[in-house]
């Protein structure tokens, strides 16, 4: 049975952010707010548990699942080959709404789907999944909602399409917005956006001035 915590009362929010971690060490599966959606979440480094997640979503393999973290600092030890532009862009807009797919460490131990050797990891601008990423470390983590339904802006759309796959919900309120982040490829010398989301070209281009748009 899964359990919900309301993470606007102080008792609450302890008690589920202490059962959230706990759930994810465990291999499961939590729901937490963050700055965009909510976000269905497991460790990053445990295989199985992000194989849980990808069928809990209805979800394939060939869309693999992103990365949050908790700090800026811990991309020191996911990601290699990072460009100055790149760190120019976590510095002016994480933590927020910015993903950056970046070629991941070879000795990394973990299956977040056919990657080809990339990840897209974020910093989310949302207290809770700070506080949370900051316990357990990095989390897989991809919409709460199954594949084709919209992306869940309230804990009640998230557990009414997920459910008992879910150990763990984190019931923050409403989000901000159903806006997705922005997605920027910076594993080549040029930035390139792959996706259009909270941030335009024209606010990414005043840190990146050659940032590439993606036909």
């Amino acid at each position: 049975m899964a359990r919900r915590y309301d993470t606007n009362d102080a008792t609450d929010r302890a008690t589920g952010l202490r059962e959230a971690a706990s759930a994810v060490r465990r291999g499961e599966l939590v729901v937490l707010p963050t700055d965009t959606v909510y976000g269905i979440g497991a460790d990053a480094f445990t295989s199985e548990a992000v194989a849980d997640l990808l069928e809990a979503k209805g979800r394939g393999r060939n869309m693999p699942t992103p990365v949050l973290i908790g700090s800026p600092n811990t991309l020191h030890g996911l990601v290699t080959d990072f460009s100055e532009k790149a760190w120019e862009l976590v510095d002016a807009f994480w933590p927020g709404a910015l993903t950056l797919v970046a070629r991941h460490q070879p000795s990394l131990q973990w299956d977040l789907g056919d990657t080809r050797g990339t990840v897209a990891v974020r910093m989310p601008l949302h207290p809770v999944a700070i506080e949370l990423l900051t316990e357990v470390g990095p989390m897989a983590v991809s919409s709460a909602n199954l594949t084709g339904h919209p992306a869940p802006e309230d804990c009640d759309a998230a557990q009414e399409m997920l459910g008992d796959s879910v150990s763990v919900y984190l019931d923050g309120g409403p989000t901000p917005g159903n806006v997705p982040s922005s997605i920027v490829d910076v594993t080549g010398p040029v930035p390139v956006l792959l996706r259009e989301g909270a941030l335009s070209p024209d606010e990414l281009r005043k840190v990146v001035p050659d940032l590439e748009v993606a036909n």
